[in-house]
């Protein structure tokens, strides 16, 4: 995509440097599949096939692509990381500089500044690259409104032994694969139970993981070439049949999963018992904005099950209604970009999504 800019009332005659400068959102358009792709470059088995693609790859900013950008990246998907701690989100390179060598851009210094001397007309060929930190297959959102349709080639079923469990009960829970794929990674929801440990299956580490207790959610990325399978072991908070206390989420980590010819698969439960087997998906969800709090602008999200008119309200603390947005929209990932412009206040707001089948409500905070 192109974009432009634009500065207005700069004197002629003098001495400029343009320094591009864009760090929000760091999540957008980096997922597993990204860290497919990264590793098989870093095996030789694919290699990234332009410099602009393996500056993405630099997550941890050394210079080279290595292990340690993907254990970057993933950290970021797990949600254990709310920003990349040695990388802007966004890099950008001046459009005129030709790589002297393009199998290694890191080979030399490339320009993310111009530098502008005694400036006597306007100048509108000074041009630069975008590159978004840790997407190396290109698929970064840059509009700031979005309603995107989650199309998927089907769907990966993790296999679970649906049980009963009584209270203060402790036992393990085996998910498995039901076949291959490259990658994936989704949120866990688990509720009345406890997560008391995580045995990683084959070619997985505790780095596949992350753990938020305190929202009852597990978030899982992996990649590689084995069928996976891992175990968790809770204790009961409550009686009541496993199914009805595990799914599938997108709230943290959002589920997805890619099959050989690199397709998009979504993510189900398939819970398998006595009578039968139930598969559970992605239901109506309503996620956290980010970033929260926020100055200037936010993204509110949300998943639907499928093609519905919602709408999205803000309210301050005292109930007031301060902003509402009536729409059409598609099945699976939406998002909202939010002005505080269109707010006018600051403090603790909530936001609600309603359709005519489900509501959500959550708080956000936006600061002066």
């Amino acid at each position: 995509q192109t974009g432009d800019y634009m500065l207005n009332a700069v004197p002629l005659a003098g001495d400029f440097t343009l320094t591009p400068m864009k760090d929000n959102d760091p999540l957008n358009g980096v997922s597993t599949f990204d860290l497919v792709l990264i590793n098989k470059h870093i095996l030789g088995l694919e290699p990234l096939n332009t410099p602009y693609k393996m500056i993405a790859a630099d997550a941890n900013n050394s210079r080279s692509i290595t292990t340690f950008d993907i254990v970057e990246l993933r950290k970021l998907i797990l949600g254990i990381y709310t920003e990349l701690p040695n990388n802007t989100s966004w890099r950008f390179v001046d459009k005129a500089y030709n790589f002297p060598n393009p199998a290694n851009p890191f080979s030399t210094i490339f320009p993310e500044t111009k530098q502008i001397a005694n400036m006597q007309a306007s100048m509108d060929q000074e041009d630069f690259v975008s590159v978004k930190t840790g997407d190396v297959n290109g698929n970064a959102v840059t509009s700031s409104l979005m309603s995107t349709e989650d199309r998927t080639a089907g769907t990966l079923l993790f296999d679970v032994e649906d049980r009963a469990v009584k209270a203060g009960e402790e036992f393990t829970v085996t998910f498995k694969a039901a076949e291959k794929v490259q990658g994936y990674q989704f949120t866990m929801n688990y509720n009345n139970l406890e997560l008391v440990n995580i045995a990683p299956g084959a070619s997985m580490q505790l780095d596949n993981f992350g753990v938020f207790a305190k929202e009852g959610a597990l978030t899982t990325s992996w990649d590689g070439t084995n069928q996976a399978e891992f175990a968790l072991t809770f204790r009961a908070k409550a009686n009541g049949m496993l199914s009805q206390m595990l799914g599938v989420s997108s709230r943290i980590t959002k589920a997805e999963a890619y099959n050989a010819g690199a397709d998009r698969l979504s993510v189900a439960f398939r819970f398998n018992g006595a009578n039968g087997s139930t598969i559970a998906g992605l239901g109506f969800e309503l996620y956290q904005n980010t970033p929260n709090p926020f100055i200037n602008k936010t993204q509110i999200g949300f998943y639907l099950p499928e093609a519905a008119e919602a709408t999205l309200s803000i309210f301050d603390e005292s109930g007031r209604m301060i902003f509402t947005q009536r729409g059409d929209y598609s099945k699976g990932y939406n998002a909202v970009t939010i002005d505080r412009g269109v707010l006018n206040t600051s403090g603790v707001l909530y936001y609600q999504l309603e359709t005519a089948d489900n509501s959500a409500t959550r708080k956000m905070i936006q600061s002066k």
